[in-house]
């Protein structure tokens, strides 16, 4: 989440007037993130999240985000419910821009992830899993492998601005995950952006999930790979092995892995590194000045990357220790 469009307190005003939620009482911007321009909407029904969809967004893939968090909130999945105004859409237009009201949820994400917490995520992602299928819209992973190398493009000519060498490593990894991404692994409907600002707890349990911009259809073991990367690394860059543990026992206690996505974890652990350094090198580069943004380190996905280069076998992540078969 992020501010990167202003609007004006007359336009906000007129946008919601087409909707049954009573009139403007609070408007706050929201600073995390890096998507879009989001707001803390008061009114006089309530607490809501107005989100101003950015030029990063394809507005042809709107129907399928709004739509699959309503879909996954029918299946007993915590996540925002589109607002639809009075005709009846979810979608509107605000400031320019393609915009969205949806319900708040109450809760906290944890700056410090415990064990604990990354085993609620395992088992939260694995009912994910299950209630997006039969969810009838299909979006293809735009920021897959294949969509790294004309990612990386537009940032090459500057790596080596954030660190001496990085462009080469760069180009080496591409070139590795070119030749060793698995392919017929279970697919599904996956968040692909689960962090912990995504994650709200409270009183110490998993309370909702937040931010399904990213959301698409891959490899469901690619999903868990990302969180592995997000929640189970230490500050100072180690994996802790019993947070990876917790979480791989929470997933597979909902949905089993198979053999070939056990010996698919390390390289797909890999590449969503990657993915990651990629998409904060480039925002780290590109962020325009004045933006409401907190611009975040590429190189803490380098050091992972770095870790997973060594990583021979699951195992590594704590998958034999869970007993899931590895």
């Amino acid at each position: 989440m992020a501010v990167y469009t202003d609007v004006s307190d007359e336009e906000l005003s007129d946008f919601l007037t087409r909707y049954d939620i009573g009139a403007l009482v609070s408007c706050k911007g929201i600073a995390e993130g890096v998507e879009n321009s989001n707001f803390l909407l008061g009114t006089e029904a309530g607490r809501f999240i107005l989100t101003l969809y950015e030029k990063r967004v394809n507005e042809a893939d709107l129907p399928f985000f709004l739509g699959l968090m309503d879909h996954l909130a029918d299946r007993g999945i915590n996540c925002p419910e589109p607002v639809r105004d009075r005709d009846g859409r979810a979608l509107g237009r605000l400031a320019g821009r393609p915009a969205t009201i949806v319900s708040f949820l109450d809760g906290m994400w944890v700056k410090r992830p415990e064990v604990s917490h990354c085993g609620q995520v395992g088992e939260a992602l694995a009912r994910l899993h299950q209630a997006g299928e039969g969810f009838a819209i299909r979006r293809r992973n735009g920021l897959g492998p294949d969509g790294w190398p004309p990612l990386y493009a537009g940032s090459a000519d500057r790596a080596d601005e954030v660190l001496a060498g990085l462009g080469g490593e760069i180009e080496t990894e591409l070139a590795f995950i070119a030749a060793h991404w698995p392919k017929g692994l279970p697919d599904g409907v996956i968040h692909a952006d689960l962090f912990p600002d995504n994650v709200f707890f409270l009183k110490g349990q998993l309370s909702g999930l937040i931010d399904f911009y990213f959301a698409c259809n891959d490899f469901l073991a690619y999903d868990l790979a990302i969180c592995l990367n997000a929640w189970c690394f230490e500050p100072d860059g180690a994996f802790n092995i019993t947070k990876g543990r917790a979480m791989l026992t929470g997933y597979a206690a909902g949905r089993p892995l198979t053999d070939a996505e056990i010996e698919a974890l390390p390289v797909l652990c890999r590449g969503s590194a990657l993915r990651f350094l990629l998409t904060r090198l480039y925002d780290w580069l590109m962020t325009p000045p004045g933006a409401l943004v907190r611009k975040k380190d590429p190189l803490e996905y380098y050091r992972k990357l770095r870790f997973h280069r060594t990583a021979a076998t699951a195992t590594a992540y704590g998958l034999e220790l869970a007993g899931t078969g590895a």
